[in-house]
């Protein structure tokens, strides 16, 4: 029963991966590259990303280049058809969508013990680990994807990171591209398909302005939602207010919002001083990488009792009788909620030639020295050739 289980979803999984790659021309350009290098000859990948149909055609990128491939994904947001499809194209892919946190890790635990030289990261988890192991000898060097990681290399894992990993978030192209358009337009369309709810005439707070906030500020402005920015850092909301924006603190905009959702990156910045102000039936949800940025605990342990409408929305009762809504029990709602799409292909495939060129550079220059230990941005050259590319996809440098 189970391998037939695992034939259907991995039918299903070649089914959508094969619509997403053919939408993809800048990885289906970098595969025929790969092909004839292969820069990843005789290197083992261990990955730790969302994985969804655009994460595959990644995979099947780094593959064509000679990788091994050994992966798991993120926590919530796996897609088990997709899974079972890559473990059957030859792939050691861990995880599936119902595991818990402790899984979570055992499954990066797993991706650890198979040894990989090159590290493709999302959330600092895979160096984290390696530091932890005392393993970082063993590991060529790597890249980074998120806001989140790239605070942590920075931050918890500052001077103990003797090896090169590029910091996709730091690239610009990948701010305007995948940041604020792809994050915007995935998280107003996730809202509106898993809520059912309106946008136009709803008041939201995005709590944060960076590139992703901005995003989602623009676009359900744009869809007719009243927006107002929580953010912290003068600069940051200073641009926001001259956006149009209302701008104040989270605590003194909460009993105004409907709806709170958070893109910061950063763990606590809405809490229990919150929850008190907000009124009866608002909504919270994070687009973060990590479900943190909520504290789900301390909202379910000042309940009276929770329930879950169903696999996306929980309804929590509080004790003076009002009631508030959790998307995606506090994750990334908009790849960790119901039926999810998660960004644009197009957005994906320019964040993932990122990626994959970012990766060869680890590969071809790690091993002479050239590349800086520790934290680092995308080669500008490596921005630029994508920028060129891209326009050349969308017909605009015509």
């Amino acid at each position: 029963m189970i391998e037939t289980q695992n034939t259907a979803d991995a039918a299903s999984g070649a089914r959508r991966v094969e619509w997403i790659r053919s939408r993809m021309p800048l990885l289906a350009q970098a595969r025929e590259d790969f092909a004839r290098t292969r820069p990843f000859a005789g290197h083992r990948i261990g990955m730790s990303l969302h994985v969804e149909p655009k994460t595959a055609v990644l995979v099947e990128t780094l593959a064509a280049g000679g990788a091994e491939i050994v992966g798991t994904g993120n926590h919530g947001s796996t897609q088990d058809d997709v899974v079972a499809y890559l473990n059957q194209s030859g792939m050691t892919i861990f995880g599936r969508r119902d595991d818990d946190l402790q899984q979570h890790h055992a499954n990066v635990a797993a991706v650890l013990d198979a040894e990989p030289s090159i590290l493709l990261d999302n959330g600092g988890d895979l160096v984290a680990g390696v530091v932890s192991r005392g393993a970082t000898d063993s590991i060529l060097g790597g890249t980074e994807e998120t806001t989140s990681g790239g605070d942590r290399l920075r931050t918890e894992l500052a001077g103990q990171v003797p090896f090169p990993v590029i910091v996709i978030n730091d690239s610009l192209l990948k701010q305007i591209g995948e940041n604020k358009h792809a994050v915007g337009q995935s998280v107003a369309e996730s809202f509106m398909r898993i809520t059912n709810l309106m946008v136009p005439g709803t008041r939201f707070v995005v709590v944060g302005y960076g590139w992703c906030g901005r995003g989602v500020a623009h676009y359900l402005r744009s869809l007719g939602g009243k927006v107002a920015v929580a953010e912290i850092d003068e600069l940051k909301a200073f641009e926001a207010a001259l956006d149009g924006f209302r701008v104040s603190s989270v605590l003194d905009l909460a009993s105004w919002a409907d709806v709170i959702i958070t893109a910061t990156g950063r763990p606590g910045v809405v809490g229990a001083d919150v929850f008190e102000r907000m009124h009866d039936g608002a909504i919270l949800a994070n687009c973060g990488h990590f479900p943190w940025e909520i504290d789900v605990p301390a909202l379910l342990a000042s309940a009276t009792s929770s329930r879950a409408v169903d696999e996306a929305i929980d309804r929590i009762e509080l004790p003076d009788g009002r009631h508030l809504v959790l998307l995606a029990q506090g994750r990334m709602f908009n790849l960790a909620g119901r039926s999810p799409k998660g960004n644009s292909i197009q957005s994906m495939d320019l964040g993932f030639l990122l990626q994959v060129l970012s990766l060869e550079r680890v590969a071809l220059e790690a091993p002479r020295g050239t590349l800086a230990p520790g934290a680092q941005p995308v080669p500008e050259d490596i921005e630029r050739l994508i920028a060129r590319r891209m326009l050349s996809a969308m017909s605009a440098s015509e």
